[in-house]
């Protein structure tokens, strides 16, 4: 693959919003899904009708995923949920919290961590990471797999700060993850059914932001939303830089592919941590922004198997 390094193309704002902190954007059934995690709402918008639901959840989501079932798998603050299946064609807007059960806790000794990024694995389990909310942001957070068989197992990976960037090559067989704050992103080798990781090495050095969402693509490359940088970047399968692709707002949070060819490139956004110049020169900031890509299309996200 030649190296693209220039920028190639500009994302459009989708979907005007003012989202503190938009991320966990999926797309499924004809629809994305994201969550606002600061506001503690989850979200489903039609493009085709312009229809927006918006759902308030338990606590605070840092991740999602669909389940075969229908339902949803919610990655909230500190515990993991399963929602009942939400009917998005009959309610725009609800006052009433989505209906849930709690699976499991997660690190309910240590209140300095949420749970922040995650997806499902190529075998349908969740794998999701925790982050250090405290000030001092000392790496404290893990990594975990969750299946309805084995329940709650944590992955040997380095603490991080920042549990970010969790997706796998089209086989499964690797896991991309990063600690936010140190500029790289990772990779190791990953057996899913023993939830066992092995070979942690470098993928990529962030040279300017830092990274935070990421997706495979069909062709196996890397897709990675870059915070503080406006951009979301294309990494090969060896972790060379192809292209980056300019974002209008400064926090790009996590990318997605979908529409019907799944080539359009979608990303969510945060006005967290943004000053008052700031949002004034970027008013869509916490907007969705999105590009159609010729050549590039994206892979069905695997439903999370809650029928085991």
């Amino acid at each position: 693959m030649p190296n693209q390094s220039n920028s190639t193309a500009t994302m459009k704002p989708a979907l005007i919003q003012q989202a503190v902190l938009g991320e966990g954007l999926l797309w499924h059934g004809q629809q994305w899904w994201w969550t606002d995690i600061e506001s503690s709402r989850l979200y489903a918008w039609t493009p085709d009708s312009g229809a927006l639901g918006i759902f308030p959840t338990p606590d605070r989501v840092g991740s999602m995923a669909h389940c075969v079932s229908g339902k949803i798998l919610l990655g909230c603050a500190k515990a993991l949920y399963l929602t009942d299946v939400i009917d998005t064609g009959q309610t725009k807007t609800s006052n009433k919290p989505v209906s849930t059960r709690q699976l499991v806790a997660v690190d309910a000794l240590e209140p300095r961590t949420r749970v922040n990024d995650g997806r499902t694995d190529r075998n349908g389990n969740f794998v999701f990471g925790t982050m250090n909310e405290a000030r001092e942001k000392r790496p404290i957070g893990s990594f975990y797999q969750y299946s309805m068989q084995h329940r709650l197992r944590r992955l040997a990976l380095p603490a991080v700060a920042i549990a970010n960037s969790i997706c796998f090559s089209l086989d499964g067989s690797i896991m991309y993850f990063t600690d936010t704050l140190t500029r790289r992103i990772m990779q190791c080798n990953y057996d899913s059914r023993a939830a066992h990781v092995s070979d942690i090495r470098l993928f990529a050095d962030v040279t300017e932001g830092y990274p935070d969402g990421s997706t495979v693509d069909s062709a196996g490359c890397l897709w990675n939303a870059q915070w503080g940088a406006s951009r979301v970047v294309q990494y090969a399968p060896d972790g060379r830089l192809m292209q980056r692709i300019a974002v209008p707002t400064i926090n790009p949070t996590c990318p997605a592919f979908g529409g019907l060819n799944l080539n359009q490139l979608t990303v969510t956004s945060a006005r967290q941590e943004m000053s008052a110049e700031e949002l004034i020169a970027m008013p869509l900031a916490g907007s969705l922004f999105s590009v159609q890509l010729e050549t590039t299309t994206g892979v069905p996200e695997t439903l999370f198997n809650d029928q085991i």
